[in-house]
């Protein structure tokens, strides 16, 4: 049995549309690699994007590397120079370090799960 349903947009063409088809249905125009280089240079550049933040980025933390040993350090001295009574009393709300290390891991996941979703 032969379907009755019409799709007007394949049976109703006007002049643009059939001239439309033309210009897409010919050879393309000769450039001498002009588009090749263009498309080169748009991924060069999507790279050097993609790339710019990370090595910012690291180059901030070797920067940054000093300081912050400096500061651990001086944090040590102090935690050293408190009396124990005082040490040992504020770390009993801290979790073990085992369960610190599975909410990250849960919240890791939880943060790609919604990324993937995003996409």
């Amino acid at each position: 049995m032969k379907s009755k349903i019409i799709n007007m947009g394949e049976r109703l063409k006007d002049a643009d549309d059939r001239m439309l088809e033309t210009l897409f249905r010919a050879d393309p125009i000769a450039d001498d690699g002009f588009s090749e280089r263009i498309v080169r240079k748009i991924r060069r550049r999507l790279w050097v994007r993609r790339l710019a933040v990370p090595f910012a980025a690291a180059i901030g933390a070797a920067v940054a590397l000093e300081p912050l040993v400096t500061l651990a350090a001086m944090l040590i001295d102090v935690v050293a120079a408190l009396p124990n009574e005082v040490v040992l009393a504020s770390t009993g709300w801290i979790p073990p370090l085992p369960t610190i290390a599975l909410g990250g891991l849960l919240f890791a996941a939880l943060m790609f799960v919604l990324r993937m979703f995003e996409e």
